[in-house]
Formats: structure tokens, C-alpha cells, sequence
């Protein structure tokens, strides 16, 4: 009995603890480095990929947004970006990061999510996109799939707020009061 009632346990909590990430609160986020495209940059009205590393986030606080690349999950976090462009935070102090995990694209899609992307860089220059053609971030950090990560970082690019999933109105608004009192 008592290794049914122990099993059974087990089996209900194994869908949470499928879906721990690996980021804590007031530590910076685990190293990673994307090498296959990475950053997109603006160079002569064509897009150049580099490589990127978690350890090029601290000096600016930041809004890591870590997205599947599929609309649904761009979605899910739109009243938070809209609130931070409207926001107006100083760009010498604050930087959003979007990281799209190009391999948790619905099959086929990866050519559109990639010029999505491009266009996007191309239209917002002073954005800070990755594309991560094999998923290296979502693994190394364990986000869920088809979902969108928030993080947010101090200049110190320590964690402040982590969240995955879509934020409600009173996270929204614990996001922008932790970017205020940290620029």
C-alpha cells in the first residue's frame, strides 16, 4: 500500500518537476553560448549573425525574453513588451534580449521563423535578438516547450524575476517596478 500511495505521488509530480527550468533567483543564469547564428546585427541593410553568450548580459539591466519559435508563444508575452516599449527605459541602462529557440518551431516553419527574425532586427536595429537554431539555450536552462520564458536581470545580471508561461497583469507590473528600481 504504502508504495502505491508513494508511486502514485510520484506520478503526480512528475509533470512539475518536468518543467523545472534551471535559473535562480538572485544568481545569474546558467552559462550558455549559442554558436550555430546566434546574435543578429545590422550590417549594410543585411542582417550578420554572431555568436552569443549568457556572459555578455551583465552591465545593462535586462528582460531576457526565451520564446519557441512559433507565434503563439510571441503571444503569450505581448502586454509585457508593450508595456516595456512604452515604458521608455533608457537604452544606455536597459536592454531587452529575445532568444528564439528556432528548433521549437511547428515542422516546417524554421525558414520563416529565421526571416521573421531578420525582419525584425532589420525594422527594431537597437534590439537585441538570438536566434538559436538548435534549441541550446531552452536545454541548457530547461524551458518548456511551445512556451516563453520572462527573465529579468539586474546590471549585475543577477536573476530577479523568472517566469515561464504567459504573465498576468500584476506580473507585468512586478516586471517593470523590478526594471525602475534597478536602472
Amino acid at each position: 500500500m504504502k508504495v502505491k500511495s508513494l508511486t502514485a505521488l510520484i506520478l503526480c509530480a512528475s509533470p512539475i518537476l518536468g518543467f523545472a527550468h534551471t535559473i535562480t533567483l538572485e544568481q545569474t543564469v546558467p552559462n550558455v553560448a549559442i554558436a550555430k547564428h546566434g546574435e543578429l546585427f545590422v550590417e549594410n541593410k543585411d542582417i550578420a549573425y554572431k555568436e552569443w553568450n549568457s556572459s555578455q548580459l551583465p552591465n545593462k539591466v535586462r528582460v531576457i525574453q526565451a520564446i519557441a519559435g512559433r507565434k503563439s508563444a510571441k503571444k503569450m508575452n505581448a502586454d509585457l513588451m508593450a508595456a516595456i516599449t512604452a515604458s521608455k527605459f533608457p537604452a544606455d541602462r536597459y536592454q531587452t534580449t529575445t532568444i528564439i529557440n528556432q528548433d521549437d518551431a511547428m515542422w516546417g516553419t524554421g525558414s520563416f521563423v529565421k526571416s521573421s527574425a531578420e525582419d525584425s532586427k532589420i525594422e527594431f536595429p537597437w534590439s537585441s535578438i538570438v536566434l538559436d537554431k538548435n534549441g541550446t539555450v531552452a536545454k541548457s536552462w530547461q524551458l518548456q516547450e511551445e512556451s516563453s520564458a520572462i527573465i529579468v536581470l539586474d546590471k549585475e545580471g543577477k536573476v530577479l524575476f523568472v517566469k515561464e508561461g504567459t504573465l498576468v497583469k500584476d506580473e507585468i507590473t512586478q516586471v517593470l517596478s523590478f526594471i525602475s528600481s534597478s536602472l
